[in-house]
């Protein structure tokens, strides 16, 4: 089981005035090549349970096992390195640098690896070729249009050939053109072997027939159809 979340709880200020419980005690499997739609209201622990899912942090209690690796015994460089090992992160604002071009955002994640200069650039560009971005490859970032730079985002998340991407609200800034060539995308990069949770409520999301499973949160607490 690639994603494994067993009793798993988180505790915000844990033993002080402010403490606050994100999630209780939830449990869910995520099996290899298959794509989840997570659900839930702002302050229902969406964010909390995608946190702990891209190795951010671990769980307070319970037992959260990720790619293999249980979250709870990780120390944090090493779930940092995990993290990038595994975790591709597809952000609703793209988190794109607009002066950069095209090439340096999505080599970025590259840089702290110590992959050589030509070999990033050789697998950025592979991926540039797979999203038809490839003539945007020396523009600055901030020229290129919201559905380029939705896929200059995915090719970053994709830089490392992590087998998890994380994708949180991703369709929220795009109109229904762009949101069916994302989840085209999504879909042959579940055909390719990714496993892909994504967070929205767009219902060409959810109603995607490459969505294996819809998880809705609710009060820090998981419902699954």
């Amino acid at each position: 089981m690639l994603i494994e979340l067993e009793n798993t709880t988180k505790i915000y200020n844990q033993g002080k005035p402010n403490e606050v419980t994100a999630l209780y005690d939830v449990s869910l499997q995520i099996e290899d090549q298959t794509m989840v739609c997570l659900q839930g209201a702002s302050g229902s622990g969406k964010s909390t349970l995608l946190a702990i899912i891209g190795c951010v942090f671990p769980p307070s209690s319970g037992r959260a096992s990720i790619a293999g690796k249980q979250l709870s015994r990780m120390h944090d460089r090493f779930m940092t390195i995990h993290r990038r090992e595994c975790i591709g992160f597809i952000f609703q604002q793209f988190n794109i640098l607009p002066r950069l071009s095209v090439l340096d955002n999505i080599t970025l994640p590259l840089l702290p690896i110590g992959i050589s200069p030509g070999a990033r650039k050789a697998r950025a560009r592979e991926l540039m070729d797979q999203l038809s971005i490839s003539h945007r490859e020396n523009f600055p970032a901030g020229q290129i249009s919201g559905g380029e730079m939705q896929r200059v985002a995915i090719a970053r998340a994709l830089i490392n050939n992590q087998p998890i991407i994380l994708a949180d609200e991703p369709t929220a800034h795009l109109d229904s053109r762009l949101s069916i060539d994302f989840m085209q995308i999504m879909a042959d990069l579940k055909t390719a072997g990714k496993t892909i949770i994504i967070a929205s409520h767009d219902t060409l999301v959810s109603e995607h027939p490459a969505i294996d499973k819809i998880i809705n949160i609710k009060d820090g607490r998981i419902h699954v159809p």
